[in-house]
């Protein structure tokens, strides 16, 4: 679909699959009246079903076909608003979250700590559209969300009114994800018209931030604002006192985004790249990050009774996660042996000691590379086209790791690597396939297809596991010399 009538074809096949999920929204989406029963039970389950998922299979037909890029900026930017539009007047879509948001606000909102007792325990009236797991568990969501969702509950009244505030949070969020794309993009060398289509157009974005108004959305807008900030003025005082209260506010709407500060410290420092430096420029930008979480909590007057309350986002156990799929096999294993191993905290546990490595292993490469251009020729014309790319680079595979790590996977976390990589990565053939999927991996009602293939998709992620690890291994005998094969492996990729 590259040429003009090819290109017109994918805008509208994507709008038709908007317009599907939509109706799919109308007829078996999360309704805040309808229990969560599952997909087939309610009375129009099968069409709801079939509807959604036809028309998730529209639009990442279209959003792959033009995955190499939109014919312009602007055309990828107006297909992806169009897009969006029947997705912002339907139900909630495939996760009932956000009415966890709202009894959670509703809850601070009545004078409870929502880190200490759940939402069921509070008393919210609308309790029963929250999914049951998540009735009697604290919020595991930043101050700053936490009063924004309080601020949603008093300026809606009624539950309908706080989810349109809501859904305007996440929309704002969306917003400024598309101000930031354009100059960052720039700043990395990387086509904004495709960049623009990865991030914008994705079902992910329309499906799960607009439609299902996840708080990651307001997450990655402060986020990418603050590292937009930082890419045009690095070292700069009050740009890093700026940066500091946006990646700040950040972290107090979701904790995800704190693996991305070491990368910002990157990105802050100006001039050569030296421990010195770092310590100055970076310092200040931490010292701005964390007198922004200290004001926030202390606002709030809740503390930081929000970390302890980051445990229990693991209660949910899905084999999407691949050290949870793992654990799941394992377990099968040793149950044909008549034993319960119980490997899945194991795995999970060993899961996030291998992310803190892959973590510090991707800012020391990314510091290297950057130390390298320190005495390269030309070097202030070198160092201005290739700071941006390595630091968002390395950022972005942060964030990915995070998500290939972490105890739980839901399918809009893709979008934390997702609108990252789109801004830095020079070659995106590895990053489409796997957004793609995730597309499919939950139901207009909020169900998710790993509820139903437990065992077969947890054999099939350790499968996908192991054959990275022998792919990982076989790479390095093979390439024991150290030398890179191109494309974006790395964070010192491109330069």
């Amino acid at each position: 679909m590259t040429g003009p009538g090819g290109v017109r074809v994918a805008r509208y096949l994507g709008l038709t699959g908007a317009v599907l999920l939509a109706v799919a929204g109308w007829l078996g989406g999360v309704l805040p009246t309808v229990p969560p029963t599952g997909p087939w039970r309610a009375p129009h389950g099968p069409v709801a079903v079939s509807c959604w998922l036809v028309g998730t299979a529209l639009m990442v037909a279209a959003w792959w076909a033009l995955r190499a890029g939109a014919p312009s900026t602007r055309w990828a930017y107006v297909t992806a608003g169009l897009w969006a539009l029947p997705l912002l007047v339907t139900p909630p879509l495939a996760s009932r979250d956000v009415y966890s948001y709202a009894c959670q606000g509703w809850s601070y909102a009545a004078g409870h700590d929502p880190y200490r007792v759940g939402v069921a325990v509070a008393g919210c009236p609308w309790v029963e559209s929250v999914a049951p797991i998540w009735r009697d568990t604290p919020a595991p969501y930043g101050p700053a969300f936490v009063l924004l969702a309080a601020l949603a509950a008093g300026l809606g009244g009624t539950l309908v009114g706080t989810l349109v505030v809501l859904r305007l949070y996440a929309v704002a969020g969306v917003l400024l994800v598309a101000l930031c794309l354009p100059g960052l993009a720039r700043a990395a060398g990387v086509p904004t018209r495709r960049a623009a289509w990865l991030a914008l157009a994705s079902p992910l974005v329309g499906v799960h931030l607009v439609a299902g108004a996840h708080n990651d959305a307001v997450m990655l807008g402060l986020l990418l604002f603050g590292l937009l900030v930082l890419v045009r003025s690095p070292g700069r005082g009050r740009a890093l006192l700026v940066a500091g209260v946006l990646l700040g506010l950040a972290v107090a709407v979701k904790a995800t985004a704190v693996v991305v500060l070491p990368f910002a410290a990157l990105t802050a420092l100006h001039g050569r790249y030296t421990w010195r430096g770092l310590l100055r420029d970076g310092g200040r930008l931490a010292g701005a990050v964390l007198v922004t979480l200290a004001a926030v909590s202390a606002l709030s007057g809740l503390g930081l009774g929000w970390v302890a309350g980051l445990a229990r986002s693991g209660d949910s156990q899905q084999w999407t996660s691949p050290p949870t799929a793992v654990g799941f096999v394992v377990d099968y294993v040793g149950g044909l042996a008549g034993r319960q191993p119980g490997a899945v905290p194991v795995t999970r546990a060993v899961g996030l000691l291998v992310l803190v490595v892959v973590l510090a292993v991707l800012w020391w490469r990314a510091w290297t590379a950057l130390r390298g251009l320190n005495d390269v020729r030309q070097r202030v014309h070198r160092l201005a086209a290739a700071r941006p790319r390595v630091t968002l680079l390395a950022a972005g595979l942060a964030l990915a790791a995070t998500v290939l790590l972490a105890p739980v996977l839901h399918p809009w976390y893709v979008t934390w690597p997702l609108l990252v990589l789109a801004v830095s990565a020079t070659r995106t053939t590895w990053l489409v396939p796997p957004a793609a999927v995730a597309a499919f991996l939950t139901l207009p009602d909020g169900t998710t297809v790993a509820r139903y293939t437990k065992a077969p998709g947890a054999i099939v992620m350790t499968a996908l596991v192991v054959a990275v690890l022998v792919g990982a291994l076989r790479g390095g005998w093979t390439n024991g010399t150290g030398r890179r094969r191109g494309g974006d492996a790395g964070p010192a990729g491109g330069t």
